[in-house]
């Protein structure tokens, strides 16, 4: 699999690594692409829990100096050539359980930007995560969030749970609302500059045939649905909204901001 995702990206350059993972992956990308301006002052952005490493290296196209984190080395050495293959050399990865990102006291005031995508469902202590999320952000700096939408419909059996009460790499817990996401950003110091969602009814269902497909035979599931990928970019928001459907994800912009409580600006880190 590895061998085809890297074929494609060498033909059609670094989004090729976003077609091989399902619908919502591609959503994720249209939802953060639409807030990481290009930028030429090669800001710091640190992607918590990055996988192969598609978010990293697109950033990194986009002028950011992107470091990635995962726990998996077969990941990390994926998103290595996959930044390779790209000519991006300002992303970089490291191994990291995420639940250690706290210890990491040279990373804190660092990032200007910290992506965490799909990655706070699957830790039980998820205050924690977030005070660390907050923690590697300079003054000023931005979070960009997503994960499962607590009233979704399931996709697929599995969404409906159990879910797990231990860490072992499945969710631990079903989804957020935007009480409880505003309720975490309070918790920690951070504004919630804004709550969206990604990936409607047209893409849960492409997402539910492709498991199905690749249930029977393995990459069947992706060549089936390729040729639906483009109606689902173009149509899919129009339809959830006519049809009143629950978007899978439900997604967070978190500012920390400048001022302590007494308007006194935060120094900002010298890293």
């Amino acid at each position: 699999m590895l061998m085809d995702r890297h074929a494609l990206i060498r033909l059609f350059g670094f989004r090729a690594g976003f077609w091989h993972g399902d619908t919502l992956l591609q959503d994720r990308w249209r939802w953060l692409k639409r807030r990481l301006p290009e930028t030429a002052n090669g800001e710091r952005l640190l992607d918590v829990g990055c996988g192969s490493g598609a978010f990293t290296v697109a950033a990194a196209k986009l002028g950011y100096a992107a470091l990635g984190t995962s726990w998996s080395e077969e990941d990390l050495g994926a998103a290595a050539e996959r930044a390779k293959i790209s000519k991006v050399d300002s992303a970089r990865f490291v191994r990291l359980d995420v639940r250690q990102l706290g210890t990491m006291e040279e990373w804190k005031g660092s990032f200007d930007v910290v992506v965490c995508l799909e990655t706070i469902e699957h830790v039980l202590h998820d205050r924690a995560l977030v005070e660390a999320l907050y923690d590697c952000l300079t003054p000023g700096g931005r979070l960009l969030l997503s994960t499962p939408y607590y009233l979704y419909h399931p996709i697929t059996a599995a969404d409906k749970g159990p879910f797990e009460r231990e860490e072992r790499g499945w969710h631990v817990r079903r989804g957020y609302t935007p009480a409880m996401l505003e309720e975490l950003c309070k918790s920690v110091g951070f504004y919630a500059e804004e709550i969206s969602y990604c990936s409607g009814l047209l893409s849960q269902k492409v997402t539910w045939l492709m498991r199905r497909l690749e249930q029977m035979r393995s990459r069947l599931g992706w060549i089936a649905t390729l040729p639906f990928r483009p109606g689902v970019a173009l149509l899919d928001g129009l339809v959830t909204r006519l049809l009143g459907w629950p978007h899978f994800s439900i997604c967070l912009v978190a500012y920390k901001p400048r001022y302590n409580s007494s308007g006194v600006m935060t120094p900002r880190s010298a890293c």
